[in-house]
This record gives C-alpha cells, structure tokens and sequence, in this order.
C-alpha cells in the first residue's frame, strides 16, 4: 500500500471503538442559550418512522466550538424576537449506517407522503439526500431552524415558515428554491446568514443543514452513543 493510501486509511478510519462522549464534545444546551432541542432521531417523527440507532437520549451534543459559534448566533439573534430549533446534532455513524439499510429497503416506503412525496426512493442515494457517510458524525454539523420568543420566552413549535418541514427530501427544500413563499424564501435566508456570520456553510439541498468551516476533527467519523 503507498504512503498516500495509508495516510487516506487513517484519515477516513472511524472512531467507533470510544463508546464514552469525548473531551471536545459538550450537550449544547447548557452552552447554548434558550436552545429548543427536539432530537427526530430519538423518537419516530421521522423520515424512517421509527427511533434511529444510537440515540439514547434526546441531547444536542456538539463540539465545543460548534456550541460555542450557535451560543453566539442565539445571543445575535436574541434582538430579533428569534431562538434556535435544532433537530439533529452529533451523530453516531451506527446511526447513518441505519439509514443506509433504510434507504436500500425499497418496499419500506411508510413515511413518503410527508417526508419525500415527490422522491423515488430507489434515487435517495443519486440525488444526495441520503449518503453512506454523514458530517454530522464528526460533530461540527448541525440541523436547525428559527422560532419566534415571546417576552423572552422560546415557544416550542412556533417555528418560522421555512417551506418545508425538516428532513423533506426533494428540490422544495433546496434554499435556494424559488416555488416556496417569499415568506418562506426570507425565512431561509435570514437563517442562512445568522449562520454564515459565525463561520457555518449551508448545504445547497437542505435548508436546515449547516457545517462549521473550521470544524475540529475533519477527518474523524465518531460512533458514541448520544446519551
């Protein structure tokens, strides 16, 4: 084997033998003020419509310098009558290997009509909704939304309207979609550039997803349990 492929082997090697929450991972809740956290993978409000693989509690773990930079979007938001939704966080790369078996499991369709109407699910992995590695598992990524406050008080499910609802695979959520509202179309934009400010990337399909650029383990894929 040349140098270059084993220096790619241990790039790309999974963490899956630390079964404990590293040192560089913190819940964000308690880093994060009046975060809103409703982990879909805890439970079975999903796109799959059952509890996911390595989510034993429903926590936002994230790296410290992920949680540090949404503390800081959550703070600039605080003036706009605005707070933080996150639905999904760290995940465990058991966790994606899930999906992958859902995804391949043509005759599993009970969730099409709300989460990928639109989808042929044999394409899930073509269009790129669906992948057999995830950022999320190195834990600087992070799926969210805005809500309104109320004299400082977050209101859990009074969401912005973004278009879609999270996790709606096909080209309506794409943020750059022009079919949604124009309400909708602000919605995701002003969200956008909350996180753009504090150095996260969007992700051209999903108007919920956003990565750290200066993510601290880019090359480490972690297999923990969320708990």
């Amino acid at each position: 084997m040349s140098l270059l492929a084993v220096a790619l082997a241990l790039q790309l090697a999974p963490a899956a033998l630390a079964q404990d929450r590293p040192a560089g991972f913190v819940d964000a809740a308690t880093v994060v003020p009046g975060l809103i956290v409703e982990m879909r993978y805890f439970g079975s409000y999903n796109f799959v419509g059952r509890p996911i693989d390595g989510y034993e509690r429903p926590v936002c773990l994230l790296t410290r310098q992920a949680a540090a930079a949404l503390e800081q979007i959550a703070r600039d938001l605080q003036a706009r009558g605005l707070a933080l939704k996150v639905f999904d966080c760290y995940r465990p790369a058991r966790a994606v290997a899930h999906f992958v078996r859902w995804a391949r499991d043509l005759a599993d369709v009970a969730r099409k009509a709300e989460f990928y109407p639109e989808v042929d699910k044999r394409h899930l992995f073509r269009d790129g909704y669906i992948a057999s590695r995830s950022g999320h598992s190195r834990g600087s990524t992070v799926d969210l939304t805005l809500v309104r406050r109320a004299d400082g008080v977050e209101l859990a499910g009074r969401e912005l309207d973004m278009g879609t609802p999270f996790d709606f695979f096909g080209p309506r959520a794409w943020p750059s979609d022009q079919g949604v509202s124009a309400t909708a179309q602000a919605n995701r934009a002003s969200l956008a550039r909350a996180m753009r400010r504090r150095g996260f990337r969007p992700y051209d399909k999903e108007w919920w997803h956003f990565k750290l650029r200066q993510e601290p383990f880019p090359h480490t894929v972690f297999d923990f349990p969320v708990r």
